[in-house]
């Protein structure tokens, strides 16, 4: 009887001695697990400087801010605000060029790690993504057709016909004054449904509408009314990646600050848009 004892007590004591073991060996590997996680984690702006590439979401058609030259070079104000940006990173500018209306799907989706499109910063916006300081500040402006004298002021836009990009400050402002909105992929697609009466109106960015009268004289459409209120424009990025801004900011500054920005918008402006 003993001897049973014995033996049973010798048993549970190996039970015991494996499953210890067994539970500190899990231990052991979930530590390694974990550090080994914790050492590949880095922050969007370390794989950035790790790629050497900083991807960025523009749309390629909205003169003068990104738009291809008679070259089919990709150029404008945001281009060349984005690509100086990315040098004082360390890194070379890669540009993904979306619609619009596919901009923001885009950047949720990791396909660019930053969108230069002249982003209005928005309260709405705000609540979804991270934005950099603004880098430049415009009017909101309704365009018609030469022959239209219905539409002097934002009030006039109840009930009007307006082509907008759907998910564009602008055609918040066009909702908000009571227009119907038919969905048009970008700014030129705009011009060409006023200038052949599809529609009565468009709401749009003060500086692209003057480049675009100043570029083309004999387009038949003409600013209507302004508004008073200058709208500010930032850098767009996903939320969670403050370093990243952070950085990005520090470069718009040191732009200010030795006169690489003012050059670039007296390039395509003829005046200092920050202000």
């Amino acid at each position: 009887m003993k001897n049973y004892f014995l033996l049973l007590f010798i048993g549970f004591l190996v039970v015991v001695l494996a499953a210890c073991g067994s539970s500190e060996e899990n231990d052991q590997t979930s530590s390694d697990e974990g550090n080994e996680s914790g050492e590949s984690e880095q922050t969007l702006l370390e794989q950035i400087q790790e790629s050497g590439e900083l991807v960025i979401g523009t749309e390629g058609t909205y003169r003068p801010y990104t738009f291809h030259d008679e070259n089919d070079k990709l150029t404008g104000f945001d281009v060349e605000i984005a690509r100086e940006v990315a040098d004082r990173l360390g890194v070379k500018p890669v540009f993904n060029e979306t619609k619009w209306d596919s901009m923001f799907a885009g950047l949720n989706a990791e396909r660019f790690d930053m969108v230069a499109n002249q982003v209005g910063i928005t309260e709405e916006r705000q609540e979804e993504y991270s934005f950099s300081n603004p880098y430049i500040q415009s009017s909101a402006v309704i365009v018609t057709h030469k022959d239209n004298e219905s539409i002097g002021s934002f009030e006039d836009l109840e009930g009007v016909n307006a082509a907008q990009s759907m998910t564009s400050n602008y055609a918040d402002i066009a909702r908000e004054n009571g227009a119907e909105i038919t969905s048009v992929e970008g700014f030129n697609e705009s011009m060409q449904l006023l200038a052949t009466k599809r529609v009565e109106a468009t709401v749009n960015d003060r500086l692209s509408v003057l480049d675009y009268l100043n570029n083309r004289e004999e387009a038949p459409v003409k600013i209507a009314a302004r508004q008073d209120d200058a709208s500010q424009s930032g850098l767009l990025f996903r939320q969670g990646n403050e370093d990243l801004v952070k950085a990005v900011n520090e470069a718009l500054q040191e732009m200010k600050d030795d006169g690489t920005y003012l050059e670039i918008s007296e390039k395509w402006f003829g005046e200092d848009v920050s202000k």
